[in-house]
């Protein structure tokens, strides 16, 4: 079956739900963001919720994956970042470190999995049919495969004739599956992998460990504003973004959490709060 077959399945939607949190400022936290997908998972999985698409935006934060907490020097790794004055949080999930800030866009898209229907690669590939079409009018092509040399590389790096601009993770919770992306808007994607090369260098310091870590080439990446060689702004890409799902939909709507949802965020913050403080803590007892 073609891509194009499995992500339009997915994309049309009877109804989508809307949370719009692009906008809520550097107090946003993104462990909140990680807790708040989880919830929307679950509430998706009950039948609570129809599909969600959720934007969200945190300031000036690095993520690190699970490897990444692995790291033999990781201490003064998070120490160079804070001085480049980046909040530096550890996601509930794989892959390995990001940059946002912003001018980093983030769309998690959400669905119930009660059949075990979704696939993960028909999940990656929705996500890569709605970008595809986001990005039509900029008469780029969009590819997926892996950057060599990027920063978090996989399967479904998002590159323009081979500069990566995005990349595609995917959770799974409680019968709930979040897709998400992360795409570059503007700014400097050479100058974000330096920063996450220097996090590496420091983190290493040349020693081998069993998990290989990406050697980071800071000319394998860019934002889409570098790509196309003209300003674009992430409210331009949400005005498309909305329109493209109101065009796959009979119904669309805005809303917050409900009570419920709201209640399992609650637990939900709390578990990804312990985890980072763990983490944190043990590297700070190893010293």
């Amino acid at each position: 079956m073609d891509i194009f077959e499995f992500g339009n399945s997915l994309i049309d939607q009877q109804t989508w739900r809307i949370i719009d949190q692009s906008t809520l400022g550097p107090d946003f936290d993104a462990r909140q963001s990680f807790a708040i997908d989880d919830t929307l998972c679950a509430s998706t999985g009950k039948g609570m919720s129809p599909a969600v698409m959720r934007s969200w935006i945190h300031h000036n934060t690095i993520v690190l994956g699970i490897q990444d907490t692995k790291l033999p020097f990781l201490k003064e790794g998070i120490e160079y970042l804070k001085t480049e004055g980046y909040k530096v949080i550890v996601r509930n999930s794989g892959g390995l470190a990001v940059v946002l800030d912003e001018t980093v866009l983030n769309i998690s898209l959400i669905f119930p999995d009660v059949e075990k229907g979704i696939n993960i690669n028909r999940g990656y590939d929705a996500m890569l049919f709605l970008i595809q079409e986001l990005l039509a009018d900029y008469n780029i092509k969009v590819e997926a495969y892996e950057i060599i040399g990027s920063y978090c590389p996989g399967s479904y790096d998002l590159s323009v004739d081979g500069k990566k601009f995005a990349g595609i993770s995917q959770r799974r919770v409680r019968n709930g599956v979040a897709v998400q992306v992360y795409l570059c808007v503007a700014g400097s994607g050479a100058e974000r992998a330096e920063l996450i090369g220097q996090f590496y260098d420091k983190s290493l310091k040349n020693t081998e460990t069993k998990f290989i870590f990406p050697k980071i080439i800071p000319s394998t990446m860019a934002s889409l504003s570098e790509l196309i060689a003209e300003p674009i702004t992430v409210q331009q890409l949400m005005l498309k973004l909305l329109n493209i799902l109101k065009n796959h939909s009979d119904t669309m709507y805005s809303s917050s959490l409900t009570p419920e949802e709201q209640e399992l965020l609650r637990e939900n913050l709390i578990k990804i709060y312990e985890r980072n403080n763990k983490v944190f803590e043990e590297k700070e007892t190893e010293l």
